[in-house]
């Protein structure tokens, strides 16, 4: 990504201790890796979401191209998605599963 090699660090290192000192270089090193990880931590989180999404996509495409067929005619990939959207809609549902009610006798305590 960055083409940086050893003589610039050490001109980095140098200068940051010259303008920082050696009590506050620690402290801004740490907070330079806490900020470079949360970086790389939203750039993973972005990516898993866009692959998500790509997923999702080719997922709803299959779907239209299997409203299209005959359902029971499908190729071996498109019987996959349908069932994969099928188990997904079913997930989804779940926590939404009427909920065993409580006894009027507890709710009236």
């Amino acid at each position: 990504m960055f083409d940086i090699g050893f003589w610039e660090l050490i001109v980095i290192a140098v200068m940051g201790l010259v303008v920082l000192g050696p009590e506050r270089l620690p402290g801004a090193l740490r907070a330079l890796q806490r900020t470079v990880h949360k970086v790389r931590q939203f750039s993973s989180n972005v990516q898993n979401e866009l692959k998500h999404e790509l997923r999702v996509k080719e997922l709803h495409e299959h779907l239209q191209k299997a409203e299209q067929l005959d359902m029971d005619k499908l190729p071996p990939e498109l019987q996959r998605s349908v069932a994969e959207l099928k188990a997904a809609a079913q997930q989804v549902q779940r926590p939404y599963a009427s909920k065993p009610e409580k006894n009027d006798k507890d709710s009236h305590e």
